[in-house]
């Protein structure tokens, strides 16, 4: 009899069972290759589908079947024969998820037990292990013991969920990639997915250094800008040829920091034989203009030689409870990202949520951070109650899977005070080196910029800022809610050189966006941008005068880094001016701040301000103050209790409800904006007809707007994108009807409007 793991696909092909498990050990293996535990992930390859040999599974790929596990079998079988406890939790979750990884909880998947531990409603495919065992050796398939296992260190919590998180990426990669390759009709399959291409870090480093030689003959910079520049770069490269570990680069805003993270990480790549960059930033601007940079730098490199992923879709706690074989829910998984290009540019959010994450279509990409140079722009945007566990799981990934990691910023966050608590969960703690020791020097030569700070209670109205914005030419005003931001707007009606920026704009429209306000300002012409916090981390614009609502230090200075960030007011004696001010809002801190983490830092700040009655945001000790208040306000090692007891236990999915940095979960509106229509009309099209694919999601991107998913469902007003081989997407969106403004954005009816921050 012939075995089979799939039904057939568009060539009527049926994918042969035996083929398949022995093609997704392959691969687990090799993912893992250099790691003691490739044996492990290799084993659970070959185990994951074991229950597949059952007939009744069999009858289910015939129709005549359904509510079927058929992979507790295998989980069963690597834990009590090869004492494999992270290959049985993957296999046992590659379909539900990560599950628990106690001894109390690992019972369930032995003997008797086993029957009773399935999933409400479903069954097993076949009880029988001895026959499952037989028909797989009768399949020409043997399984080996592993030489070793993954988990390095039950006694270090963090360390022992991300060794099982990493062979579980491992397993679901090679499993989805082989799954896909299937249904998307074999080796001769048009839209199988293809690995990216190979990072040469020397090729690329020198695309890189001919890319800033050429600015440096083109720039208008101040002489000192230029000297710290050049200072910056040479620190960046001697930093790149020591040993790999961790890192800050802590360096003033305007100081080239963009290309010099990815100057060293090139250099690091280069010298130790690294397979890809990750740089992870906070906001999607951030990630826009980075991919801006990158892309003139590598404009004669392969097209999928740097990944933009910007989706905040798919985390969280895995939801699904099914056998997974319908076409729907298979293509919900395969169409997750798994980060296989030589450069990856995502978010904070969706690089460390799935660090914690249970979901498979979450974690298939996390493989692929071994071996890798993992960049944080802006790392002062980290979330402080969840500081130890990311900073443990981040020790870990460096230690134990040969990856480097930097924290970059101008405002570098105390995180070494973290060391001891760190240390309990992961054994290498927390202790960076510093890329820029001569940062001291580099902020004092880069002194660009005048601060007024409020009167103490005193408060400005829109209209009264309307007046100041309309006083000044040039100006960039920053506020802290997307509420805000549209009563000033609304308040400057008819002002001329009027811009509006957050992520209310898909990427297209807020590069556009961008582009003009430059354009505006290398012409001397009337230029008004008023934006949320996301224009102020990392956005490479200019303005003489900016205006920041009362918010944390650090995102203060940030937004001063948008202001004489050349230097060239400094040319004709003068400097630019940061106006902070107190908005005229009424009730408590939900009507003046996006969080209350975010109103604690800025109360801090207020703190500060009141006891000393200046601050000076150059100078790197003020910021060690801040944050060592801050931290003993908040005392980040003490908090979420819930999460540490569930990380302790193995709790995958108590660890995945409990470490969440946006606490809603997100969709991806595909949006009509009227610079790109016809690629608009094309993705819509295509996503009507033949239904979305992993390509059609990376072209979609520029056009997606990301919401917070509401506790009513999908909004409305858009429609679920259609799968490819079958049912809807639940991540996927295109907007119905006319709701996307060309100055607003995304603009839906009222009393729906929850966006993303």
């Amino acid at each position: 009899m012939v075995w089979y793991a799939h039904s057939g696909n568009a060539l009527g092909e049926w994918h042969r069972l035996a083929d398949h498990l022995a093609s997704v050990s392959k691969h687990a293996r090799k993912f893992l290759a250099g790691h003691p535990a490739a044996d492990e992930a290799a084993l659970a390859g070959m185990l994951h589908d074991l229950g597949k040999y059952g007939d009744r599974f069999q009858a289910r790929l015939q129709g005549k079947d359904s509510g079927l596990d058929h992979w507790s079998q295998g989980a069963s079988l690597a834990l009590t024969e090869f004492h494999a406890v992270a290959a049985a939790l993957a296999i046992e979750g590659h379909h539900i998820g990560l599950q628990r990884g106690s001894t109390d909880s690992l019972r369930r998947l032995i003997g008797e037990n086993l029957p009773y531990s399935v999933v409400p409603g479903l069954a097993l495919s076949d009880p029988d292990l001895s026959r499952l065992q037989s028909r797989a050796a009768a399949d020409g398939l043997t399984f080996e013991k592993p030489a070793s296992t993954a988990i390095t260190s039950w006694k270090q919590p963090v360390a022992a969920m991300l060794d099982v998180r990493m062979l579980f990426s491992c397993l679901v990669d090679a499993d989805f990639l082989d799954t896909e390759a299937h249904f998307n009709g074999g080796s001769h399959g048009k839209d199988q997915r293809q690995p990216g291409p190979q990072l040469d870090a020397a090729v690329a480093l020198a695309a890189l250094d001919a890319h800033v030689a050429g600015l440096s003959t083109t720039t208008e910079a101040q002489v000192n800008v230029r000297d710290a520049r050049k200072t910056l770069w040479a620190c960046v490269i001697r930093a790149g040829q020591s040993s790999r570990g961790l890192f800050t680069l802590t360096a003033p805003t305007g100081s080239g920091k963009t290309l010099a993270m990815l100057r060293f990480a090139l250099e690091h790549a280069a010298r130790h034989g690294m397979k890809r960059i990750v740089l992870a930033v906070p906001f999607l601007t951030v990630i826009e203009q980075t991919a801006r940079v990158y892309g003139q730098v590598f404009a004669d490199f392969p097209g999928n030689f740097v990944l933009e992923h910007h989706s905040l879709a798919g985390l969280g706690v895995e939801a699904q409870r099914q056998d997974a074989e319908g076409a729907g829910e298979r293509q919900r998984r395969l169409l997750a990202e798994n980060w296989d290009a030589p450069i990856v540019l995502t978010s904070n959010v969706q690089l460390l949520e799935s660090l914690f994450s249970n979901r498979p279509s979450s974690c298939r990409k996390l493989h692929n951070l071994m071996d890798a140079v993992i960049l944080f722009d802006e790392a002062q945007s980290l979330p402080q109650h969840l500081a130890v566990p990311t900073l443990a799981a981040l020790s870990h990934l460096a230690e134990a899977y040969g990856s480097t990691v930097v924290f970059a910023t101008a405002t570098q966050p105390a995180f070494d005070s973290l060391d001891t608590a760190v240390k309990k969960h992961a054994a290498d703690g927390w202790q960076p080196r510093e890329a820029v020791p001569e940062n001291p020097a580099l902020f004092a030569a880069l002194e660009r910029v005048t601060v007024r700070w409020p009167e103490r209670g005193k408060k400005r109205n829109w209209a009264e800022l309307a007046d100041d914005v309309r006083r000044a030419s040039q100006v960039l005003v920053v506020v802290n809610l997307k509420r805000h931001a549209l009563a000033l707007l609304d308040a400057l009606t008819g002002t001329d050189g009027l811009f509006h920026l957050s992520t209310n704009l898909c990427a297209e429209h807020r590069r556009a966006v961008m582009d003009g306000v430059r354009a505006r300002l290398a012409a001397g012409q009337p230029c008004r941008l008023i934006s949320t916090q996301c224009v102020e981390a990392g956005v490479d614009v200019d303005f003489p005068v900016v205006f920041r609502a009362m918010a944390p230090l650090e995102s203060i200075a940030q937004a001063a880094g948008r202001c004489n960030r050349e230097g060239k007011l400094n040319d004709r004696g003068q400097i630019g001016e940061v106006v902070v001010f107190e908005p005229d809002e009424e009730g408590d801190w939900r009507r003046r701040f996006p969080t209350h983490s975010y109103y604690q830092a800025a109360q801090v700040t207020q703190t500060l301000l009141n006891l000393k009655g200046n601050l000076n945001i150059n100078d790197p000790g003020t910021f060690r103050e801040y944050y060592r208040r801050l931290y003993d306000l908040n005392d980040p090692a003490s908090q979420n209790a819930n999460l540490d007891e569930a990380i302790k236990a193995l709790a995958f999915p108590e660890i995945a409800r409990a470490y969440r940095i946006i606490e809603n979960n997100a969709i991806q509106v595909l949006v009509p904006w009227a610079g790109r229509k016809a690629a608009f009309d094309e993705l819509e099209r295509e996503a009507a007809t033949a239904g979305i694919s992993a390509q059609w999601m990376r072209r979609a991107q520029g056009l997606a707007v990301s919401v917070y998913r509401t506790n009513e469902g999908p909004p409305a007003w858009a429609i679920p994108a259609k799968l490819r081989h079958g049912g809807h997407s639940e991540e996927w969106y295109v907007l119905e009807g006319d709701y996307y403004d060309e100055t607003l954005g995304l603009n839906p009816p009222k009393g729906e409007q929850v966006f993303i921050a």
